[in-house]
């Protein structure tokens, strides 16, 4: 059997460095992706020096920007045939005050969704080549205490608040991840699964960094030395990069390695139809011509 082939965004840190690890340690060839070149190429030295395993590539970009989303799938596609797993990890809270990419988009919707979004799309060819492709989207949580989407201003220019735009992009993930499970079933592709996880709360950088307010800050750092460490937040991110229990699974939502319950307060079809087509316009491609392409 071929070495299985994972990406994983956001690699650097956290979450995404501990399931690099982890999966690293299995025998997987494990690309790293990460902003900075220089911090990248030290996580993937620190990798091959703790796992013994010499396969593991690294990949920069900033995925803040939809621009350099393409170039690095662009780069992925011109060295690899294959991919077997896609996690989708990098992502983040934002600061109090509203900002917006030099694209013009919302920074919250930009990284959490859109990315992801644009990424799983321009490497479906990829993935569609593996015998068990798997793309792992991390949500949160957040998507049932903070989302309130309004569906007629989605980059929240009127009513922002960080941690509102950051549970309506995780809702919005989920939504768009099971729509493309639904695709992928209707189209044949039973090689390709997708699925979505909240990994806890979890005592990493995630978020330290973002100006929430006085009272938020606070608040966060006092409850650090009560959440998960990042080997115990990655766990389900391997379980579901890794097992065979999960092969065939598509659509669901996972929390602690178990099948959960998403909030359904805002869920109809026409606005997850409305969201699909937001994501579509907003990156600029189409996913059902991706899925029954080459």
């Amino acid at each position: 059997m071929k070495e299985r082939i994972a990406l994983i965004t956001g690699a650097t840190s956290g979450i995404g460095k501990a399931a690099a690890m982890s999966l690293a340690k299995q025998g997987f060839v494990v690309i790293i992706h990460g902003r900075s070149e220089e911090k990248t190429q030290r996580v993937g030295d620190e990798i091959r020096m703790a796992t013994g395993n010499n396969k593991i590539d690294t990949v920069v970009a900033n995925l803040f920007l939809l621009g350099e989303v393409r170039k690095m799938a662009a780069t992925l596609k011109q060295k690899y045939d294959r991919l077997d797993v896609l996690i989708n990890n990098a992502g983040g809270v934002m600061n109090k005050k509203r900002e917006t990419t030099v694209e013009g988009l919302e920074t919250t919707l930009a990284v959490n969704l859109l990315a992801p979004f644009l990424l799983t799309g321009l490497l479906l060819d990829l993935l569609k080549k593996s015998p068990d492709g798997r793309v792992i989207n991390v949500s949160s949580n957040s998507h049932k205490l903070n989302a309130k989407p309004n569906f007629g201003d989605l980059q929240l220019e009127n009513g922002y608040d960080p941690l509102r735009a950051y549970g309506n992009a995780k809702l919005f993930l989920i939504w768009v991840t099971q729509r493309l499970a639904g695709m992928l079933k209707k189209y044949g592709i039973s090689n390709v699964t997708v699925n979505t996880l909240h990994p806890g709360a979890v005592a990493t950088n995630f978020g330290v960094d973002s100006n929430l307010g006085g009272f938020l800050n606070l608040a966060s750092k006092l409850a650090r030395p009560f959440f998960k460490t990042t080997e115990q937040g990655a766990d389900t991110l391997v379980f579901l990069a890794s097992s065979n229990e999960v092969k065939g699974i598509s659509g669901r939502y996972f929390v602690n390695r178990r099948q959960a319950t998403v909030a359904d307060k805002y869920f109809t079809t026409e606005n997850e139809n409305l969201i699909w087509a937001y994501c579509e316009k907003q990156t600029g491609i189409s996913v059902s011509d991706l899925i029954v392409g080459s």
